[in-house]
């Protein structure tokens, strides 16, 4: 079906949790009056990014108030979130959440941690284990955390998995700054280009802005068709506030012109991609 979702490119405030949340739940409401269905924010929303010592302290369990006070506001509009979450034996994730109608949908945890050069999260955080699709109001849907797309396998598994939307939470770092141009913003931009193009499915892609520690990150929120179409893209370096109108003909169109899923061949996959670990094993 046709759908309305809003990119909520905002600037997190460093483990101030009850400052963002007071953003978030602005911008739910704005969304909500402009008439939008979805509201995607940004990895980290409720807490900020370079967290190192501070994950304890910026993490909530998913039965936390602040989490519950979005599950409410999540009747009027679907949301999807990400936070730092704690669970009952104390591991720490980088999650994020699709709240609809009421109720949690889907959680994901980041599988893929970067830590090199300026990224350190497997030193503070737990990896996730799986990726899932799940059936929202308007199809399904995948969900994948800033380095998770960078791992093609990732988004080819909620491919097959049935999801037709990929939403991407990230926080992402401006570098390779030469004149107007961001290296990082045109890598992202091929890649989600290229990643709906082979998969046939839309992507909405949500980075946040601000400084942290001397680190800007770059916003340039996008929907991309189908057809590797970027649709409408974020301010750089900015705040902005992102409307999308996602067409289902789009993708009807897209998977009758180009059906490689259609024709994608699981079975051949998943047998040389278990002969390669039998083969690796050895």
């Amino acid at each position: 079906m046709d759908f309305t979702a809003v990119l909520a490119q905002i600037k997190p405030k460093l483990g101030c949790v009850a400052d963002n949340l007071k953003t978030v739940e602005e911008q739910i409401i704005k969304a909500r009056e402009s008439g939008a269905e979805l509201i995607v924010f940004p990895e980290l929303a409720l807490s900020g990014y370079f967290l190192k010592d501070l994950v304890p302290d910026a993490a909530l369990r998913s039965d936390s108030p602040e989490i519950r006070r979005l599950i409410e506001l999540s009747r009027g509009i679907s949301i999807a979130i990400g936070f730092v979450e704690e669970t009952d034996d104390y591991h720490f994730f980088n999650s994020a959440l699709y709240l609809e109608d009421g109720a949690i949908r889907h959680l994901h945890r980041k599988v893929y941690l970067p830590t090199y050069g300026l990224f350190d999260e497997q030193r503070y955080l737990a990896r996730g284990t799986t990726f899932r699709a799940f059936d929202t109001k308007f199809g399904r849907f995948g969900m994948l955390i800033c380095e998770d797309m960078w791992h093609l396998s990732a988004s080819y598994i909620l491919a097959m998995d049935g999801a037709t939307t990929l939403i991407c939470l990230s926080s992402s770092p401006a570098r390779g700054i030469e004149g107007d141009s961001l290296g990082s913003a045109a890598a992202w931009q091929k890649l989600t280009s290229t990643t709906a193009l082979f998969l046939n499915c839309r992507v909405l892609y949500s980075n946040r802005v601000g400084f942290e520690d001397g680190v800007n990150f770059w916003g340039g929120s996008e929907y991309v068709a189908p057809s590797g179409e970027s649709i409408v893209r974020g301010a750089l370096l900015e705040v902005d506030f992102i409307t999308a109108q996602v067409d289902e003909g789009a993708l009807r169109r897209e998977r009758i012109f180009s059906p490689m899923i259609r024709d994608e061949n699981l079975f051949v996959t998943m047998q040389d991609l278990q002969r390669i670990a039998q083969e690796r094993g050895r």
